[in-house]
């Protein structure tokens, strides 16, 4: 059966008096729901400069785990998670409308991950990002929805440009603009020992992957390696709010998939 362990910190940085990043998880009651349902987790990051950021960060990851809990036993997770995040999505829209007379500008990016017998559905809107940390190797499992991004998946920037370029903080798209968005997912298989880690760009703009990989790998005590990475990102930046999730892979569940059921494999 699949089994796991998990840290997760929010700090709202060295520099802004408020912390518009939330985060939550799902964690299944029992045996039968690590199989029906699994664990889901979720990490959103509100956006600066529009009203209420930390509403709507709030408000999108409610509405997620919400969602899950309330979900179909055996539902796919590769089908499942894009919905909920349209959902969010209106949920955030709504709350942006509603909020005073005309409405407020609300705004959030979206970042989930949900694991069931050896597998790990990765759903995101925005720069809010997955990475798996394997064998002391960080691999992302997600891309930035960032305009420098989109520049250079058109060809229009280099890589190297894309770093540096002035509009690499800038969304494409995030959760709460308008009434469908387009949502990214991803199915990855995990393995014993597999560490995967949900961060704001709190997080992975201030600390390199191959630093994510150095303080999750070996076994080191996931809470005290989330603060450390927390203290890396405070003292090189801290100018944003900072969260990540942290959960490591204790055993899996190796399943094969027919006509959209599960089978266990020996």
């Amino acid at each position: 059966m699949l089994d796991l362990e998990f840290a997760q910190v929010t700090d709202p940085g060295r520099v802004r008096e408020h912390n518009e990043d939330y985060l939550d998880r799902f964690i299944p009651g029992d045996a039968a729901q690590v199989r029906s349902h699994g664990w889901l987790f979720a990490l959103a990051d509100g956006v600066g400069g529009q009203d209420k950021g930390e509403v709507a960060s709030r408000v999108a990851v409610e509405s997620l785990i919400e969602g899950f809990r309330k979900t179909t036993n055996g539902e796919p997770h590769v089908s499942v998670l894009p919905k909920l995040v349209q959902a969010a999505n209106t949920r955030v829209l709504e709350a942006g409308m509603t909020a005073a007379p005309g409405g407020v500008a609300m705004a959030t990016t979206i970042v989930c991950c949900a694991l069931r017998y050896d597998r790990a559905v990765i759903s995101h809107v925005g720069d809010s990002r997955c990475y798996l940390v394997r064998r002391g190797h960080a691999h992302t499992l997600t891309r930035d929805h960032t305009v420098s991004n989109e520049q250079l998946k058109l060809g229009l920037l280099t890589a190297r440009e894309a770093s540096k370029a002035s509009t690499k903080h800038i969304l494409s798209r995030s959760l709460g603009n308008d009434m469908v968005v387009n949502v990214d997912t991803s199915e990855h298989q995990v393995m014993t020992g597999d560490v995967l880690l949900l961060c704001s760009d709190g997080l992975h703009g201030a600390v390199e992957a191959s630093e994510i990989a150095a303080v999750a790998s070996h076994g080191t005590d996931l809470n005290t390696a989330a603060h450390k990475l927390v203290a890396i990102a405070k003292q090189r930046d801290g100018s944003d709010n900072i969260s990540l999730q942290v959960i490591r892979i204790r055993s899996v569940e190796r399943v094969g998939m027919y006509r959209g059921r599960p089978y266990k494999l020996r």
